[in-house]
């Protein structure tokens, strides 16, 4: 099978052909259709989670997939060769990825059915994002008439974030540069957006007293953290807490995707009912993979994914 891989610590990823794994009992064997791009991404290929992951070198990247059950192992029964399916890749090591023509998952974790009505590129764009999203919304629980302001709206966490509080009834506050990035953010749903260059001044100009809760996706954690009103709420997915928050009455939250079956069943009827959209950026053949993590690493405005094509037999 063709993968996006790297040998070693501080090689560059490239595209080799790798033999397909087996899945062992518990475990499914995905033909992968599609993947997406995530910072999870950049941290994996910089080494940065050495000593947190074990990796298995060649290291397939992707945390995303969606694709067909092509086997199964012993004892699993939640799906059947041929049902399709998407996720998160949840192994205990990193070694395999989504960016590939298959990969080897579990059943219990990470793994939900595509419904009708989701295709594969945005089901691909949905699983770490938008499970990462919703457990920041939740952590901060905005209600009718709440400011948040979300740092990072223009990432794929941030674009479902937005989309999220807004369905919430709460007023957004968007980082976002302007121009086609204001309007990005403000088609989500953002009532206000704010420079990232001005975050500060931006950010109280509109909510002098603070907001009443804040997501730390993107930037500088203290300076969204400052803007919080005291008795706030504030969430971060880049493991930032403030340090005075005990002093501020702040509710500090630190976020991990948390891609339970519920999780991602419940974001695909919201995206199949039209009530969430999957801000699918560009799409790139498994050939130009490279050039989405290159693309992606220079800034990328919504969900970059990678349609995976298989090799002839």
């Amino acid at each position: 099978m063709r993968a996006v891989a790297f040998p070693r610590f501080g090689a560059a990823p490239e595209i080799v052909d790798l033999p397909v794994p087996e899945p062992g009992p518990g475990e499914v064997l995905v033909r992968v259709r599609a993947s997406s791009i995530n910072g999870f991404d950049l941290g994996v290929l910089g080494g940065f989670l050495k000593g947190v992951y074990e990796y298995e070198f060649p290291v397939v990247l992707g945390k995303d997939f969606a694709g067909v059950v092509a086997a199964v192992g012993a004892g699993v029964s939640a799906v059947d060769v041929g049902d399709e399916v998407f996720g998160v890749v949840m192994r205990p090591t990193l070694g395999q990825g989504g960016l590939a023509e298959y990969v080897v998952v579990g059943e219990q974790y990470g793994l939900a059915p595509v419904p009708e009505g989701l295709d594969s590129v945005r089901a691909a764009a949905l699983a770490l994002a938008g499970t990462a999203a919703l457990g920041a919304i939740d952590a901060v629980d905005p209600g009718p008439g709440d400011v948040i302001l979300v740092s990072g709206a223009t990432g794929g966490v941030g674009a479902y974030a937005v989309q999220l509080a807004a369905a919430r009834g709460a007023k957004v506050i968007a980082t976002a540069r302007p121009g086609p990035e204001a309007a990005f953010v403000a088609a989500l749903g953002a009532s206000w957006t704010v420079d990232y260059a001005d975050l500060v001044a931006g950010t109280r100009a509109l909510a002098p007293r603070g907001v009443r809760a804040a997501l730390h996706l993107a930037g500088d954690g203290a300076s969204v953290a400052s803007l919080v009103a005291p008795g706030g709420r504030f969430a971060s997915t880049l493991h930032f807490t403030p340090e005075d928050h005990a002093e501020r009455d702040l509710k500090a939250t630190v976020v991990l995707a948390d891609p339970a079956a519920p999780a991602l069943t419940g974001l695909a009827a919201q995206v199949v009912d039209g009530r969430l959209r999957v801000p699918v950026a560009r799409t790139y053949p498994l050939a130009e993979a490279i050039s989405a993590i290159t693309d992606f690493t220079a800034g990328a405005v919504g969900k970059l994914v990678v349609a995976v094509e298989e090799s002839p037999a």
